[in-house]
């Protein structure tokens, strides 16, 4: 489950740098509730990557607003235990490393992968 990424040791990076890892797809989880049945999936979607030989993690919920078109239900509730550190070496706040987080989470092709988890499920 996306929230077990709490439990995964903390990485630090510094915001300023390129991502801290190729992040790759491991699993997209589709559920099936009241929402469903006015024509509105959900679900989470979990990716990983590699930072200094450690796994960095990042979780979000999303939600499918049409047949196909898909968003972030949260963009400020990404789960992930990468912290970012600012140019003095501060740990960012929340709004801040929400900025970073959505820039990864932008160039990831996941909104491909929950497509893929759609397909099986419609």
């Amino acid at each position: 489950m996306p929230w077990s990424l709490r439990a995964w040791p903390p990485l630090l990076w510094q915001a300023n740098e390129a991502p801290p890892a190729e992040f790759h797809h491991l699993s997209t989880h589709v559920d099936v509730g009241p929402d469903s049945t006015q024509g509105r999936v959900s679900g989470q979607t979990i990716w990983a990557g590699t930072v200094a030989g450690c796994e960095a993690g990042m979780a979000w919920d999303w939600i499918e607003l049409a047949h196909g078109v898909l968003a972030m239900a949260d963009p400020m509730s990404v789960i992930t235990n990468l912290r970012f550190l600012g140019d003095a070496g501060e740990v960012l706040t929340a709004a801040q490393a929400a900025l970073v987080i959505n820039g990864i989470v932008r160039a990831l092709p996941w909104q491909d992968e929950v497509g893929r988890a759609l397909a099986t499920w419609h």
